[in-house]
C-alpha cells in the first residue's frame, strides 16, 4: 500500500520532470538570480581540492557544478528526484568541460551511499519540498564523514519574497486555492527563524549557524516575469488552470498591474530573501 509520503514524492517527481524544460530554457536568468546564495553555501562547505561533495536536490546543476570547479581532484555527485532535470544538468557539466561529476537519481529521504561518504553535503532548496524534512535530514547527517560540512539554503518568508506571493496571491483573488495542510511541502514551510537549524541540531549536527542571504532578481519587462513564472512554478500553472479564459485574462492583467509598481525604466526587480543554515557531523 502506498503511503502519503511516497505518494507525495511520486507527485513532485512527475512535476519536477514535467517542469524540466522551463528551468532549462530559464537557466541563465536563475544562475545570476541564486548566484550569492550559492556562494553561501559552498563558502560554508568550506571545499578542499580534494573533496567528494553530496549535492541534494541539485535540479539544473548548482551549486553542484559550482562545487567541481571548486574541487578539481574531488568529485561531486549530483542527485535529484527528477530524472530529467538530471539530464540538464549533466548537458551544463559537458558544456563547461566539467568530468568529475556523477548523476543519481534518488529520494533525499532514502540515500543509496554508505554512511560517512562524503567530506561535505550541500542542498539548495530543497528541503522546503521533501516530504519528511527530519527524516531527510537524517539521512545527510548518516552520509556524511565526521567532520563533514552540511549546508542548506530554503526561502525565507513570504513578505521578504514578493517574486512569489505576487503571482499567486493574485491567483487566489480568482480562483479557489485550498490551503494545503499544516506542514505539507510548499515554497516557505522552512522559512520560520530558526526552524532550519533546529532541524539541523535534531538530526545529531553541531556549531549550527543560520544566515539570512539577499536573493534580489530582475525581468526584462513585466511579461518576462510573468511568463518566467507560468513555465517554472508549477503552482501558478495549477491556479491558472482552474481559471477560465476572461479570468486569466483579468489575472494577467491584475498580476501586471502589481508587477509594474517594482518596474523602473521597463525593469522589474524583486528583492528576495534565502536562509542559509551549515552544521558539521
Amino acid at each position: 500500500m502506498t503511503t502519503q509520503i511516497e505518494q507525495i514524492r511520486d507527485q513532485q517527481q512527475a512535476t519536477w520532470d514535467k517542469f524540466a524544460a522551463g528551468w532549462k530554457k530559464w537557466d541563465e536568468l536563475v544562475l545570476g538570480w541564486l548566484a550569492g546564495v550559492g556562494t553561501e553555501l559552498l563558502d560554508g562547505a568550506r571545499l578542499q581540492p580534494d573533496s567528494y561533495v553530496l549535492d541534494i536536490a541539485s535540479g539544473t546543476g548548482e551549486p553542484a557544478l559550482s562545487a567541481a570547479a571548486r574541487c578539481p581532484h574531488g568529485k561531486v555527485m549530483m542527485t535529484d528526484l527528477a530524472a530529467n532535470m538530471l539530464l540538464v544538468a549533466q548537458e551544463s557539466a559537458v558544456r563547461r568541460d566539467l568530468r568529475n561529476v556523477e548523476t543519481r537519481q534518488c529520494d533525499a529521504g532514502a540515500l543509496p551511499f554508505a554512511d560517512n561518504r562524503f567530506d561535505a553535503v550541500m542542498a539548495r532548496f530543497g528541503f522546503m519540498f521533501f516530504p519528511d524534512v527530519a527524516a531527510a535530514a537524517r539521512e545527510i547527517a548518516r552520509v556524511a564523514r565526521p567532520g563533514a560540512r552540511v549546508c542548506t539554503a530554503v526561502w525565507g518568508p513570504p513578505e521578504k519574497n514578493l517574486w512569489a506571493t505576487i503571482i499567486m496571491g493574485t491567483i487566489a483573488k480568482y480562483v479557489e486555492m485550498p490551503a494545503p495542510p499544516p506542514g505539507s511541502p510548499g515554497l516557505f514551510r522552512c522559512a520560520a527563524a530558526g526552524y532550519m537549524a533546529g532541524v539541523f541540531r535534531d538530526a545529531g549536527l553541531k556549531n549550527v549557524t543560520e544566515k539570512e542571504v539577499g536573493a534580489p532578481v530582475q525581468f526584462d519587462s513585466p511579461d518576462e516575469y510573468f511568463t518566467f513564472m507560468n513555465e517554472i512554478a508549477a503552482p501558478v500553472v495549477a491556479g491558472i488552470a482552474k481559471a477560465d479564459e476572461p479570468t486569466r485574462a483579468r489575472i494577467k492583467e491584475a498580476v501586471l498591474g502589481l508587477v509594474a509598481q517594482n518596474s523602473v525604466g521597463g525593469k522589474t526587480r524583486f528583492d528576495g530573501s534565502a536562509i542559509v543554515v551549515c552544521g558539521e557531523k
